[in-house]
């Protein structure tokens, strides 16, 4: 089979591209240039390039670089920037695999004439009738299954996983036992195209402008602070909001534009019952009104038992509430059934 590897310069996907040539595929490595400017924190870094080159090298395989920054610029910055300007909380990492890493990448790959493409993501594809199912990855504590959860029916047949039965110690020991350069490279955190020396906040008010808020109280409205930008708070937020001059913990209950204020309350306050969405995407048959579910709303979230209704998740126990902008899950046991965006 030919296979195109996404070789992000990462131990995870240095394995899957070896253990795939092993097998005795046809395996081509890529990576992806996405972000031309400063990264230090991400997956898109100079070195990342020349880290995947090297291990390509290693184990036998040609090496390409494709360059996508423009579709990023647009299709994940840009979608990032607009969304915190209309007081959304986008998860970049979602847009950057739904609209580029399983958009452009496959389609490519299919242009190129390879069969199949893989990457080093913690899931797993599984082949169920004549359509496949996408699962959680075994290791449970690294399992990348929420970020993969809007893949349709024709990209997970398109899609290898070589890693997914894998737990990442294991990972690291079989990159090291082949003297893979990446064996005890550290996982890539936080939001690649932001630097480290960047705050959220510098990083927006840059591109968009930004307004100040006022922190009040919920129900008095007692005006306890200000913050420098309402376009960067987050629903639920607890971190970042000074101090009320007291030790109680206030969290982030609702962001009123209009008025230009942040109102804080209580994590009682937080609670929620239900979430509403937008159009799901599902990864196989759609859901329907009343099916028993799971619904994970950040990449390492606890699943909540749910019901599915239209437009809407109606919970078996209350949860925090989740940020308008953010990707709610749907699980069934170790199956992604789809997703959608908080409304």
């Amino acid at each position: 089979m030919k296979i195109l590897v996404a070789m992000s310069g990462g131990v995870d996907s240095s394995v899957a591209a070896m253990l795939l040539k092993d097998a005795g595929h046809e395996v081509v490595g890529a990576t992806m240039k996405l972000w031309g400017g400063v990264s230090d924190s991400g997956c898109c870094s100079v070195s990342d390039v020349e880290d995947a080159r090297r291990v390509a090298s290693r184990i036998g395989v040609d090496h390409h670089i494709f360059n996508f920054t423009e579709e990023f610029e647009e299709s994940v910055v840009g979608h990032y920037v607009d969304a915190h300007a209309r007081g959304l909380t986008p998860n970049p990492c979602i847009e950057c695999n739904r609209k580029v890493k399983f958009d452009l990448f496959i389609d490519r790959a299919i242009r190129l004439g390879f069969d199949k493409v893989a990457t080093g993501h913690y899931a797993r594809v599984a082949q169920a009738g004549d359509g496949w199912r996408l699962m959680r990855g075994m290791d449970a504590a690294k399992d990348q299954s929420y970020v993969l959860s809007m893949l349709s029916q024709d990209r997970l047949a398109r899609l290898i996983l070589p890693i997914g039965e894998f737990e990442k110690p294991k990972v690291r020991e079989i990159a090291a036992a082949a003297g893979l350069a990446t064996a005890a490279k550290a996982d890539s955190q936080d939001v690649c195209f932001i630097a480290s020396t960047t705050s959220r906040v510098e990083f927006l008010s840059r591109r968009t402008s930004l307004h100040p808020a006022r922190l009040v109280a919920s129900g008095s409205r007692r005006v306890l602070g200000e913050l420098p930008a309402i376009e960067a708070v987050t629903i639920g937020q607890r971190r970042g909001l000074g101090s009320a001059g007291d030790s109680s913990r206030r969290y982030v209950v609702e962001v009123d534009r209009a008025r230009g204020e942040v109102v804080l309350g209580s994590l009682e306050e937080t609670l929620v019952h239900e979430v509403h969405f937008g159009e799901p995407a599902f990864t196989g048959s759609p859901l329907r009104a009343g099916d028993a579910i799971e619904c994970q709303i950040s990449a390492h979230g606890r699943p909540a038992r749910a019901v599915y209704e239209e437009g809407r998740a109606v919970f078996e126990s209350p949860l925090k509430r989740v940020a308008p902008g953010q990707t709610i899950a749907f699980y069934r046991g170790e199956e992604v059934l789809g997703a959608a965006i908080v409304a």
